[in-house]
């Protein structure tokens, strides 16, 4: 213990120990000590001695302390000293900062020594993971440390550590709960420590990602104050960028996780944006770029438009054209601003049309695209402010026709407006201006308003300028190669390369795929002697680039010529330039385009990025078209007139099978329309069919009903009768002793009798008339061939389903053919070239053609087989309609049927019930006659008498 006191506090007796000397002492007391209390000591005093002896103490002390973090998990102390010495040996910063003075040797072997220590660490994988395990002790004395160390290691070692914490288990959800921390010093540390190990490793990168970091970032990024944060929210934008810089499963996840619409606010700036500090600066300049990660033009197209579509419909390119026109804005984030607004609108329509719609706040108000050109064609703007404004033009135009006509439209005679400043003029004061870097913008912004779309290539040769008071206006495309080709104050201008390049560059953009600008610019005698001039000529280095591009020039006049002139014919330009250069002179010029070395800078990316406005030469749209162009005309160089003559004969006759092939495609469609409608027509008949056999079931079940009705109407009617019968017969026996009132009431009955009677005949002719509509209905049901059932009509519908089933497999059959034929065409289309004979063609021709007419001939044959069914239905839709009047007829007449019961049984209930009053006035004559002291018979008796003198006459007879 008192050595390590003298050691601490630095008094000692006697000589003082060397450095290493002590630090082996330190080591030994480590690894001997029984007491924790000594083994701490020990390890203090390593940390305090390991940044002056970092050699010694990373040397001796490494597995030392490699064992403390082992052994002595349960005391954060010593925990923490082992960490902060293993940090103190490992990292390089602090020898950074001391070493800021001293050459680049000795820094260069401070980091050496960092990389030995790291290499030595991470020997055993399970030193990190028992590093990663350190990180769950919740100490801060112990995490703090943890964190540093880590992060220190990955900067040194990274992608060995990150192999390491990806097959870990659990490795990166341990560091994801960094951020979570409430202590903000561990917060911020982790996200340094994050940034380091995302770095470069798109594994990890989606798991940090799916781990919600997203989420939390974003609150940090707000609980921080945006843009106007600290250097918190700078760490956590970068972290953002690393996770989703050239990572699409993690831009999809951002974008469908609905975390652009939260980036809007970032971009909220107030009126006054004066006095900006460096750290908003910096946030916001990160914050345009994680913009411009999501709709980079390497990303996939559908990811991109996608981004986009999300940016314009929460209103985020709405916020960005606000910055763009707003005033006091510092001009670093201005450019970034239009570079992020360029790729937000690139290639998506309604972000190029909202663009095209927003105006400055100037007075009057201008369009923001011609604000922008300004900027572009001031020579006394920054250069790279001038890039970002030639970029944001690009990508307003880049597949927007609908743009591109509207900026060739302000150069034609009909739309200029002298009181306001248009696109168009702007261009033309660049394309023609004594500053050779506007030439060449102006000439590339022009060269975008072309591209890809002949119809602006037409237009602007219509465009006419005025040179001068009292000369006659010239055409643009003279005057750019007046510029070009003449020898006065106008070349002396346009003798800068960069001004030369520019041109030549909108000229090769402009009559490329354009015959009618061709003849235009070999109209003018002076255009095809000064580009072989060029070309032939010996130059130097610098104006080589100009040598090619007149190679190109000439090569573009030649390949998409007309021969419209008789002078500057292909074959007379070949020829032309076989005499004055040579072909494999003129072909050598053309190479040296793609040899240049800022040419392949840039083809690499759209965005015109240059260190200096000299290197400013290539455009990336024009780099394509040289790729495009190159091989074609070298081709049509080498190409002899016989050559070119058998080319067209080729292309004469491949037209002419084509043309043929096309009308028999066309032929073959339009009966496979007429083939698809009759198949259509079928189907809907055979559906037709179906329900009218439905229809004729329901009406047979019907018919039936009504019988069964008929039937238990009749049963009752029958009863009925019988019951009057028996009350008839009942009420006849009356007593006869009252002669008058009993005559009476035997005429009463007779009457009743003669009317039961009556309705029983009237009842008798309904049942007559019921029987013969009965077999009426039967006879119609049963169908047109009189007498027999329905199973003849069953019969026919069978065969007409028959008939309609074999019509829908000759259709099949009809289709197949079809088929055939369709794959003979393209196969007699791919035999017909030149070199097959034409016996062949026309063999191949002929049966083709007879193909065509067996197949219209069975169309006929079909066409007459559907009208037949279509007279078949029209025939069983008059028996159904028949079937259907006999059934109405029916209905009516038992509905009056049913009155009539109704009204019989009526008159029958008013009989009974007079029998039953005449009964009644029996009865009390009988009680009458009692009373009287006559005798009354009883019914009994009468019935007796009645039998007895029936007897009697029987037996009378007999005698």
């Amino acid at each position: 213990m008192n050595f390590f006191r003298g050691v601490i506090s630095g008094q000692a007796a006697g000589p003082q120990p060397s450095g290493a000397e002590t630090i082996q002492k330190l080591c030994d007391r480590v690894a001997s000590s029984t007491l924790l209390e000594d083994r701490r000591d020990a390890v203090r005093a390593l940390k305090s001695l390991s940044k002056k002896y970092r050699m010694e103490v990373g040397t001796q002390a490494m597995d030392h302390l490699i064992n403390i973090l082992q052994t002595d998990r349960s005391d954060s102390e010593i925990l923490g000293y082992a960490l902060d010495t293993l940090y103190n040996v490992i990292c390089n910063d602090e020898e950074e900062e001391q070493d800021e003075s001293e050459d680049e040797s000795a820094q260069k072997q401070a980091d050496d020594l960092g990389l030995q220590f790291t290499d030595t660490f991470i020997q055993d994988p399970e030193h990190v993971t028992l590093l990663l395990t350190l990180l769950e002790e919740f100490d801060f004395h112990v995490r703090w440390p943890g964190v540093k160390l880590l992060t220190a290691l990955l900067k040194n070692q990274g992608p060995q550590i990150q192999g390491i914490i990806l097959v870990s288990p659990m490795g990166v959800s341990r560091l994801m709960d960094l951020l979570a921390d409430s202590r903000e010093v561990i917060r911020n540390d982790g996200l340094l420590l994050l940034q380091q190990l995302t770095k470069s490793n798109a594994a990890i990168q989606k798991i940090v990602a799916f781990e919600n970091a997203f989420e939390r970032l974003l609150d940090i990024i707000t609980e921080e104050g945006s843009s106007d944060g600290g250097i918190v929210v700078e760490d956590c934008l970068l972290l953002l960028l690393n996770l989703l810089k050239n990572n699409s499963s993690n831009q999809n996840f951002f974008k469908e996780g609905s975390y652009i619409q939260r980036m809007k606010p970032w971009f909220e700036v107030g009126d006054d944006n004066s006095g900006w500090s460096a750290q908003k600066v910096t946030n916001l300049h990160l914050m345009l770029q994680l913009v411009r990660v999501m709709v980079s033009p390497v990303n996939s197209p559908g990811a991109t438009a996608s981004c986009q579509k999300s940016m314009f419909q929460c209103g985020l390119l709405q916020q960005l054209c606000t910055i763009l026109m707003a005033t006091g804005v510092p001009a670093d984030i201005l450019t970034e601003t239009i570079n992020t607004v360029s790729e937000v609108i690139r290639g998506s329509q309604v972000n190029q049309d909202y663009f095209a719609s927003v105006n400055a706040p100037s007075n009057p108000p201008r369009p923001a695209i011609v604000v922008l050109l300004m900027s572009m064609v001031n020579e006394r703007q920054p250069f790279v402010l001038r890039c970002a404004v030639l970029y944001c033009f690009q990508c307003f135009l880049y597949k927007n026709q609908k743009g591109q006509g509207e900026i060739v439209a302000t150069l034609l005679p009909s739309t200029i407006d002298a009181n306001s400043i248009s696109a168009g003029q702007l261009l033309c004061g660049g394309l023609f201006s004594a500053d050779s870097l506007s030439n060449w913008c102006a000439a590339v912004a022009l060269a975008h308003a072309l591209q890809d779309n002949l119809t602006q290539k037409e237009q602007l040769l219509r465009v006419q300028l005025a040179t001068s008071l009292g000369k006659p206006p010239v055409s643009l495309l003279q005057q750019c190669t007046n510029i070009l080709s003449q020898g006065d104050k106008i070349v002396r201008r346009g003798s800068k390369v960069q001004t030369r390049v520019g041109l030549l560059m909108l000229l090769c953009t402009w009559i490329s795929n354009c015959p009618i600008a061709v003849t235009h610019f070999l109209h003018n005698q002076e255009n095809v002697p000064f580009l072989t001039a060029q070309i032939s000529e010996n130059l130097g280095e610098d104006e080589r680039l100009v040598q090619g591009l007149c190679a190109l020039l000439l090569g573009i006049c030649i390949y998409y010529n007309d021969n419209s002139l008789e002078n500057y014919t292909k074959e007379k330009l070949k020829q032309l330039i076989e005499k004055r250069i040579g072909k494999e002179n003129f072909v050598e010029k053309l190479g040296f385009i793609t040899k240049h070395e800022l040419y392949s800078r840039a083809a690499q990316k759209p965005q015109p990025v240059f260190p200096s406005p000299e290197q400013m030469l290539f455009d990336h749209e024009f780099t394509k078209l040289v790729k495009e162009l190159e091989g074609v005309i070298t081709k049509a160089v080498h190409k002899s007139s016989e050559e070119e003559k058998k080319e067209e004969e080729v292309k004469k006759t491949l037209e002419q099978h084509d043309n043929i092939v096309t009308q028999y495609k066309e032929l073959i469609r339009e009966q496979d329309a007429q083939l698809q409608e009759l198949k259509e027509q079928v189907a809907s008949m055979t559906s037709q069919n179906e329900q009218l056999q439905a229809t004729i079931t329901q009406q047979q079940s019907q018919i039936q009903q009504h019988k069964d009705q008929y039937n238990i109407l009749k049963l009752k009617l029958a009863k009925e009768n019988q019951g009057q019968s028996n009350s008839q017969g009942d009420g006849s026996q009356v007593n006869g002793l009252q002669t008058e009132e009993l005559t009476q009431l035997r005429e009463e009955v007779e009457e009743l009798r003669k009317q039961h009677s009556l309705l029983q005949t009237q009842l008798g002719d309904k049942d007559a008339l019921i029987s013969s509509l009965k077999s009426g209905a039967a006879q119609t049901a049963e169908g047109p061939a009189g007498g027999s059932d329905n199973t003849e009509l069953l019969q026919e519908l069978e065969a007409l389903r028959s008939q309609v089933q074999s019509q829908s497999t000759e259709i099949g059959q009809l289709k197949m053919e079809r088929q055939d034929l369709l794959r003979r065409a393209e196969v007699g289309s791919s035999d017909t070239l030149p070199s097959s004979d034409s016996s062949l063609d026309a063999a191949k021709m002929a049966e083709l053609e007879s193909r065509l007419g067996a197949q219209t001939s069975e169309m006929e044959r079909l066409k007459a087989e559907v009208k037949n069914l279509s007279e078949s239905r029209a025939e069983l839709e008059k028996h159904l309609d028949s079937t259907t009047s006999t059934v109405a007829i029916l209905q009516t007449e038992k509905e009056k049927l049913q009155t009539d019961v109704q009204e019989s049984k009526k008159e029958q209930d008013d009989l009974l019930m007079l029998l039953a009053d005449q009964d009644q006035k029996i009865t009390s004559l009988k009680k009458r006659l009692k009373e009287l002291g006559e005798t009354v018979e009883d019914e009994d008796d009468l019935d007796t008498r009645d039998q007895t003198d029936d007897d009697d006459e029987e037996d009378e007879d007999e005698d």
